[in-house]
């Protein structure tokens, strides 16, 4: 993307009639799809039309891997804060999360709906995590004795508390142009933890293993 950039940047420089003709390649920047250096800008379309050219083009390679030098000096990690809001009712053994606000920090936003989605459906995993999933094994033989989806309890829609998500989407162009970075799992990370906590505030028991078990929260 940067050589294509530059490319177009070089079109707009040396073609005739160009508001940017002669200009040097520093002076000149590619903002939301212009090409421009001070009050001077052209269309990105209208520099490629006036140089007679059907598309500009580049070449690039992102080799990844742990001896990438930026890796070295920089984190492309994600990061979530979530806050949640347990009701605890021990007269009839009810514990159900009420609210999770989360925060995301995960580079720009590109769409924010389906990154909105992302990190909804990773809060309800975290629920079944922190509340339902459990899976038993045979003492026998160790094979697991609830491997069906019968008896392998997950959060269903009922269970879903009310979910607030944030985005700071503040763009990171260290590693790409666009300045997004991922947010596969980061809205699941911590999720448990925050709900155990706030178990903790409702019913003064520290639960230490998921699922958190009704049975311990009573025993106190």
């Amino acid at each position: 993307m940067r050589q294509a950039k530059e490319a177009a940047i070089d079109l707009a420089i040396k073609t005739e009639n160009s508001p940017l003709l002669n200009r040097k390649a520093g002076e000149v920047e590619f903002v939301g799809g212009a090409i421009g250096a001070g009050s001077e800008r052209i269309a990105f379309d209208r520099a490629i039309e006036m140089a007679g050219s059907a598309s500009v083009s580049g070449h690039g390679k992102s080799p990844g891997g742990f001896n990438d030098p930026l890796k070295k000096k920089y984190s492309l990690h994600s990061f979530g804060a979530h806050f949640v809001e347990v009701s605890w009712q021990p007269e009839i053994a009810r514990l159900r999360v009420e609210r999770v606000v989360t925060v995301i920090d995960g580079g720009r936003v590109i769409n924010r709906k389906t990154a909105a989605n992302q990190i909804e459906g990773a809060v309800v995993m975290g629920v079944g995590m922190a509340l339902f999933e459990h899976t038993w094994y045979d003492p026998r033989n160790g094979a697991p004795i609830n491997s069906n989806l019968a008896d392998y309890v997950v959060a269903t829609h009922a269970d879903s508390p009310e979910i607030d998500v944030t985005f700071l989407d503040h763009p990171d162009t260290i590693f790409n142009e666009l300045g997004a970075r991922g947010l596969g799992e980061i809205g699941l990370a911590g999720v448990a933890a925050a709900i155990t906590n706030a178990t903790y505030h409702a019913s003064g028991v520290r639960v230490r293993k998921l699922p958190a078990m009704i049975e311990d929260l009573l025993a106190v």
